[in-house]
C-alpha cells in the first residue's frame, strides 16, 4: 500500500470517528473476544465511564449486571445469527436507566448503537399505572354497588388490591362486638401467601395496642410502619416467626371508616426496593373509604329493612279457620331491603260467616310502604267487618276513607268473598265473588286440575287515584276441593318477563306440584317461583274448600273461627 492509499484509510477513519463522535446517541465497538474497541463521548457519558477505563476490557467484566439480562442475550444471538436486532432493557443501578439499543454484526464483533430512553418509560409507566388505578377503583366501585353481601365484597378485595397498590393487602374488619378479624389477604408471590394467611389467623391475637393496626382501628389515622418494627412490638411465638419470612419492608395501614366511625382496616405493604408510592396510596385511601361507606350503608339498609319487614310482618296476622275451608299465607321479603314493605294479605270472616280473602300492595318500598300498608289494611278490615259488605263496597269504602283521612298512597288490591245460599250448601257449591283494584288475578285450581286466571274481566283503577271510580264484582261457581290462590306481583313479575309470563309460569307450577296439600302447594310455588332471591316481596294467601256433609280433613288443622260467627264456611 503506498503512503496515498495509507493517508486516505486514515482520513476516512477520522472522519468516521468524528461522525461516531457528533452523535447524540452513544456508540460502542466490540472485538471478538466482547473487549471495548471504541466508545463515542455520548457512551461515556450514558455509561457513566470514561473511554480511558473501558477500551481494551471485556463488557461482561465493566458491566457484570449485563450476563443474562437481555444485553447479552440478543448481543450473543445478534452475533451467531448476523443479523441486526434492536430492543429496550433496563441496566440496574449505578446506571439504573432504560435504553433502546440497535446492535449490528461486524467482520470485528459487535457494533451497538445506543439512547436513554428513562424518562419516556417513566411516563409510560406512570401512565400506565395511573389507568390500572383508574380501572382498579372503577372495578371495586362496581362489585361493591352491584352486591347484597357487602361484607363479603369487602374482604374480597384484597386480591383485587394487588399489585396495583402494592404486593401485599390484608383486609380488617370489626366484628358486631367491637373485636377486630383480619378477613383476607392475598399477595403477589404465590410462594409468600401460605405465610401471609397464616400470619393473618394469629397476629391481631398478638397485637399489642401500640401496633399500627391497633392504632387505626382506635384513633382512625393511617400509619406508616415495615416489618422491623412491628416485629419489634410482637412477642415471640408464631406471629412473629411468620411476619419475619413475609417481605414487608414498606408498609402502610389504612382505616376503613363509616359515617361516623372506624370500620376497619386495609394493610398494603410491599418488599425492599418498592417502596409504596403516593400515587398508589392516594387510591388506596379512596378505595378504603369507599370499603367503609358501603358497609355503612349496608348496615344501615339491613336495620331499616329490619324494621320494615318486623313491621309487615307484625301486621300480617294468621287467617281464621272457618268449617269445610283451610286457608294458608305466606310472605317472604324482597332480597333487597330497598324493596320491602309494600304487600300484604289478609283473610277474616265477616259478622254473617263469609270469607274474605285480600291480597294487596301498596306503591313504594321501605318503613313508609309498610306504615301505609298497616293502615290501609286495618282501614279495609274495618269496613269489612262492620259492613257486612260485598267486594266492590268494601273497596269503594276504602276509596273514600282514604281521601277522607288524607291517606296519600296508591296501592292495587283484590277483595273476595265466599257466598253460599242454602240450596248451593245442599248442591255442594260456593260462589266466589271478586273485584280487583288494578292487581294481578286470581288464580282457580278445579278438583280436576284444570286452571282458571280470573283475568277475563278487566281490573279496575287503583286505590287511592279516584274514590268515584266504578268498583264491579265478577262471580264465579267452585264444587268442593277447588282452590283459590291470591298473590303479589313479586310472585310472578320478573325484570326481564312480561305479566303474562310470570302468570304462565306459575300456571306451571301448579301442574307440576299436582295433587298436593294446600301447605305443600305454597311452598312449592314459592319455592318454584322465588328461588331464594325475590326482586320484590312475596305475599300469598290461599284457600281450598271441603265437603260439607263429611268432617274437616285432618291436614286443614281444627277449625278456628271468632265466637258468634256461623260455623259454615261462607254465610249467605
Amino acid at each position: 500500500m503506498d503512503r496515498d492509499d495509507t493517508g486516505d484509510g486514515h482520513e476516512a477513519q477520522a472522519r468516521t470517528e468524528g461522525v461516531l463522535e457528533a452523535m447524540p446517541s452513544g456508540f460502542f465497538s466490540l472485538d471478538d473476544r466482547w473487549r471495548f474497541t471504541f466508545l463515542n463521548s455520548a457512551a461515556e457519558r450514558l455509561l457513566g465511564q470514561p473511554r480511558t477505563a473501558l477500551i481494551g476490557r471485556s463488557i461482561w467484566a465493566s458491566f457484570p449486571d449485563a450476563v443474562g439480562s437481555p444485553f447479552e442475550e440478543v448481543y450473543r444471538s445478534t452475533v451467531a445469527t448476523g443479523e441486526p436486532q434492536t430492543f429496550e432493557a433496563y441496566y440496574p443501578a449505578p446506571l439504573d436507566a432504560w435504553y433502546d439499543v440497535l446492535a449490528w454484526p461486524t467482520p470485528e464483533g459487535l457494533a451497538v448503537y445506543f439512547s436513554d430512553i428513562t424518562d419516556r418509560r417513566r411516563a409510560l409507566a406512570a401512565t400506565q399505572r395511573a389507568a390500572a388505578r383508574a380501572a382498579l377503583t372503577a372495578q371495586v366501585t362496581d362489585r361493591l354497588s352491584a352486591t347484597t353481601d357487602t361484607a363479603g365484597a369487602v374482604a374480597d378485595l384484597a386480591h383485587l388490591l394487588v399489585p396495583t397498590l402494592a404486593e401485599g393487602a390484608i383486609v380488617t374488619l370489626l366484628a358486631p362486638d367491637g373485636r377486630p378479624r383480619d378477613v383476607s389477604s392475598w399477595h403477589v408471590d404465590p410462594g409468600q401467601r401460605s405465610a401471609l394467611a397464616a400470619y393473618t389467623r394469629t397476629r391481631v391475637e398478638s397485637m399489642p395496642l401500640t401496633s399500627p393496626l391497633a392504632r387505626v382501628l382506635t384513633t382512625g389515622t393511617a400509619v406508616r410502619s415495615t416489618a422491623d418494627e412491628v416485629s419489634g412490638l410482637l412477642p415471640d411465638g408464631a406471629a412473629r416467626d411468620l411476619l419475619q419470612v413475609i417481605e414487608a419492608s414498606h408498609a402502610v395501614v389504612l382505616p376503613i371508616r363509616g359515617h361516623d366511625r372506624v370500620l376497619g382496616a386495609l394493610s398494603l405493604f410491599s418488599g425492599a426496593g418498592h417502596p409504596l408510592d403516593a400515587e398508589a396510596e392516594e387510591t388506596a385511601r379512596d378505595l378504603a373509604g369507599r370499603m367503609g361507606l358501603a358497609l355503612d350503608n349496608a348496615r344501615l339498609a339491613a336495620a331499616q329493612n329490619q324494621i320494615a319487614e318486623s313491621l309487615q310482618r307484625s301486621l300480617l296476622t294468621d287467617p281464621p279457620e272457618p268449617d269445610h275451608a283451610h286457608i294458608v299465607v305466606r310472605y317472604v321479603p324482597a332480597a333487597e331491603s330497598a324493596r320491602v314493605g309494600g304487600d300484604w294479605y289478609d283473610a277474616f270472616l265477616q259478622s254473617r260467616g263469609a270469607t274474605m280473602l285480600v291480597i294487596g300492595d301498596v306503591v313504594g318500598h321501605d318503613v313508609a310502604a309498610a306504615a301505609a300498608m298497616g293502615q290501609l289494611r286495618g282501614l279495609l278490615r274495618g269496613i269489612a267487618t262492620y259492613s257486612d259488605a260485598g267486594p266492590a263496597e268494601v273497596l269503594r269504602g276504602l276509596d273514600t276513607s282514604m281521601r277522607l283521612l288524607q291517606l296519600s298512597t296508591l296501592a292495587t288490591a283484590v277483595v273476595a268473598r265466599l257466598e253460599q245460599t242454602a240450596e248451593e250448601h245442599d248442591r255442594g257449591v260456593t260462589r266466589l265473588v271478586w273485584s280487583n283494584a288494578g292487581h294481578p288475578p286470581p288464580l282457580v285450581i278445579h278438583p280436576d286440575g284444570t286452571q282458571a286466571v280470573l283475568a277475563g274481566w278487566r281490573g279496575e283503577l287503583l286505590l287511592g287515584v279516584d274514590e268515584h271510580t266504578r268498583r264491579t264484582e265478577q262471580t264465579i261457581t267452585l264444587d268442593r276441593d277447588s282452590t283459590v290462590l291470591l298473590y303479589s306481583d313479586g310472585l310472578v313479575e320478573r325484570r326481564d318477563s312480561t305479566l303474562d309470563g310470570g302468570l304462565e309460569r306459575l300456571q306451571r307450577a301448579v301442574a307440576e306440584l299436582g295433587d298436593v296439600t294446600l301447605d305443600e302447594l305454597c311452598d312449592g310455588l314459592v319455592d318454584r317461583l322465588v328461588d331464594g332471591y325475590p326482586d320484590d316481596d312475596v305475599a300469598l294467601v290461599a284457600v281450598r274448600l271441603f265437603r260439607q256433609d263429611q268432617p274437616r280433613p285432618p291436614e286443614a288443622g281444627p277449625n278456628d273461627v271468632p265466637e258468634g260467627v256461623p260455623p259454615d264456611v261462607a254465610g249467605t
